[in-house]
């Protein structure tokens, strides 16, 4: 796997991954413009720029001109808001790369954000937010986050407000398009059948005008004050949990042995969770532990979907792994099969163009890093046994711990004794 950069005078970032045994190539643009840039009055805007961009431009006019461009070639699409950053891309076969180039960069700019468009899209957003609604396993990530990182832009979910929703304007959209839409918080990355002679055509299709970001990255508090536990009341089949706690940022040197740690606690089916939670105890049907990474901190989550007669129980049976872990350590072999689980886990994502993009792009947009995949694996590797168990002491701490839930009410001096 070969990989071939280039910046432009402008400063845009382009990419090139030689990816041998392929036909398909991923085209993925990122942004610095997540939710995090945004304050309390625009919060909502990425994601709603998002969506602005399928809606039409200079050439393909309409939001079926740009579908039928990319159907056209039989080609994927589609676009995501993240806290840190938005992705546009287009997978196709190697001989759709200028299509899929022309697409993208006529959206990106060349975009109207006609008016007559952004009062349609208003009503698919607001249909969107309560589709989350709906569906507790979204939302309680996002009311985790909100409890954890509390009434600052790190906390606020990407959808945003009904506010920002129903009133937002076309200037403003275009306002907000040239702050951060600019060449020097751009990283485009072609990934599969592609070598370096490509990342010409990509200039080509993006000549950007010189321009400057101007809006930053809202900053974290990390010593705002938060509650102990957030729930919502809502009539349910299934009680929704998370408990967790903030962990660390990305590239923080502890982050590898944190990854061993979550998938000991809970990262797949012969872990501790799913084993003692779910097969054991017959608590639940899903559970699972993950990490959430930001460039300053993180997160560490329990999440399980529980019968409402058992919620209490299964807090408790979570907070016991947890503590079993902090005060027991880890066993050789469980340490030895996490680093296995996920070095196997990354040789997987080097079969997809579009992880293999994504991965490259991400780092280079926010990192100025091009750490490739067997880095990443050695640093897996490298972790010791102490290094698991010296973390787990220090965060699995109780007093770290937050809980989030979904479903009818519950008994909040119970819960706060298991989580306390």
């Amino acid at each position: 796997m070969n990989i071939h950069s280039k910046t432009l005078p402008n400063g845009l970032r382009l990419q090139a991954v030689e990816m041998p045994g392929t036909n398909v190539v991923t085209t993925l643009i990122l942004v610095g413009a997540g939710s995090r840039y945004e304050d309390l009055s625009i919060a909502g805007i990425s994601h709603f720029l998002e969506h602005m961009f399928f809606k039409g431009a200079r050439k393909y006019k309409t939001p079926k001109a740009v579908a039928e461009a990319v159907d056209s070639f039989g080609g994927e699409f589609n676009a995501f808001t993240g806290k840190e950053y938005a992705g546009y891309y287009v997978k196709s076969g190697a001989e759709n790369l200028k299509k899929s180039l022309d697409v993208l960069s006529d959206m990106m700019l060349h975009s109207r954000f006609d008016s007559a468009e952004i009062e349609k899209e208003r009503g698919v957003i607001l249909e969107e937010m309560a589709m989350y609604l709906d569906a507790p396993m979204y939302q309680i990530s996002w009311d985790f986050e909100r409890l954890v990182f509390g009434d600052q832009p790190l906390g606020r979910d990407q959808i945003g407000t009904k506010e920002l929703i129903k009133s937002v304007t076309q200037d403003q959209f275009k306002e907000y398009q040239r702050e951060l839409y600019t060449p020097d918080n751009t990283v485009i990355t072609i990934a599969g059948a592609v070598s370096e002679k490509d990342l010409d055509t990509v200039a080509e299709f993006f000549p950007f005008p010189t321009m400057k970001k101007s809006r930053s990255l809202g900053t974290f508090d990390p010593n705002l004050k938060t509650e102990k536990f957030k729930i919502r009341i809502k009539k349910t089949e299934q009680y929704h949990i998370s408990l967790g706690l903030r962990a660390l940022a990305e590239r923080d040197p502890q982050f590898p042995a944190l990854k061993v740690l979550t998938t000991i606690l809970g990262g797949n089916m012969s872990a501790r969770m799913f084993q003692h939670v779910r097969e054991q105890k017959g608590l639940c049907y899903s559970i699972r532990s993950l990490v959430d990474e930001y460039t300053d901190t993180g997160l560490l989550t329990t999440r399980a979907g529980v019968k409402l007669g058992d919620v209490l129980d299964a807090v408790g049976a979570i907070r016991s792994e947890y503590d079993d872990i902090r005060n027991n350590g880890v066993t050789d072999q469980e340490l030895l099969k996490a680093k296995n689980f996920l070095c196997g886990k990354t040789d997987l994502r080097t079969e997809d163009t579009e992880e293999i993009a994504h991965h490259y792009g991400k780092n280079t947009l926010l990192y100025s890093l091009e750490e490739d995949f067997e880095e990443w694996k050695q640093k897996i590797r490298a972790v010791q046994k102490h290094d698991v168990e010296s973390l787990a002491q220090t965060i699995l701490a109780p007093e770290n711990l937050r809980f989030s839930g979904i479903g009818p009410q519950i008994k909040e001096e119970k819960l706060l004794k298991l989580i306390s």
